[in-house]
């Protein structure tokens, strides 16, 4: 099984790209095989200027192509997803994440932002033709500490990444079985 891990924040080390460390840390200890990708592997011009034949996206393409799931992160600025991340994924053919299970995560200054991974950020998700976009998680910036160095999430936060990391387990287990043949 393998899965593509994307971090959508323009600063690194951030939140998001810690969160998705940690998630790639437990995917592995179940076997599974995690593809780490940011959006510091892609050019500035290529985003900006919308160059679909970049060498870092047709990459991305491709590891897309074989990977069974997705686990984005990024951080919610003005009430939505970075504008990075939005750019990125708009370079992205329409079925990029078809038969893909897609977990999101989100992290921001406070919980007032909870909604935009449902608002924002699911939404674009769904129109790349996702199989399944999963029960985002939303972490305030204080749940995540020392994100520079080890990270460390209180334990509220560790609890809903666990859960969300069985479910999203369990999807691509679901996305492997054969649908019962109707008699």
């Amino acid at each position: 099984m393998r899965v593509i891990t994307l971090a959508g924040s323009p600063r690194f080390p951030s939140r998001s790209t810690a969160l998705l460390s940690l998630c790639q840390h437990a995917l592995e200890t179940r076997g599974v095989e995690v593809i780490p990708w940011n959006i510091h592997n892609f050019q500035p011009e290529d985003l900006l200027y919308a160059r679909f034949d970049s060498p870092a996206l047709a990459a991305l393409k491709a590891d897309l192509a074989i990977a069974d799931g997705l686990i984005v992160a990024t951080p919610i600025y003005k009430a939505s997803f970075s504008g990075a991340l939005k750019t990125l994924l708009d370079l992205l053919p329409e079925r990029a994440l078809e038969h893909k299970v897609v977990l999101p995560l989100a992290s921001g200054g406070s919980a007032s932002h909870l909604l935009a991974v449902d608002y924002a950020l699911k939404p674009v998700l769904n129109a790349l033709k996702a199989q399944e976009v999963l029960h985002g998680v939303f972490a305030t910036d204080g749940q995540i500490l020392h994100y520079d160095r080890q990270p460390e999430l209180d334990q509220q936060l560790a609890d809903r990444i666990d859960d969300a990391l069985d479910t999203f387990w369990h999807a691509l287990h679901r996305r492997h079985q054969p649908y019962a043949h109707a008699v």
